[in-house]
């Protein structure tokens, strides 16, 4: 069991690993928020249950904590893209697509 534990927590430390490498090099926060979204949440999610794989008398918890963490992330990463195109913060000039732009217009302060 630690073996498995182990291997699940390193790819989640991979995921979390590229998560932030993601944040650090995109360049705008659109894009940030991408890879913040879905690497950190696979990852935190992987390295919890990792951990519960290794003990399982946490498994139970490290699940639900899991769940929880699969459950928030996006919707308050999806909170903060709102705020963000809703203030006004500009895409990135290399950006070519905003779907965004009908859902903003008129809305910017």
């Amino acid at each position: 069991m630690h073996l498995a534990g182990g291997i699940v927590t390193g790819i989640g430390t991979i995921f979390l690993f590229l998560g932030g490498l993601g944040v650090f090099r995109l360049p705008d926060v659109y894009n940030r928020l991408q890879a913040g979204t879905k690497c950190t949440t696979l990852g935190a999610f992987l390295t919890i249950i990792g951990v519960g794989i290794m003990e399982p008398s946490w498994f139970w918890k490290t699940l639900l904590i899991g769940i929880f963490i699969l459950l928030t992330n996006p919707i308050s990463n999806h909170a903060l893209g709102r705020a963000s195109c809703k203030s006004g913060v500009p895409l990135c000039k290399k950006s070519v697509v905003n779907k965004s732009k009908d859902f903003c217009k008129g809305e910017t302060k």
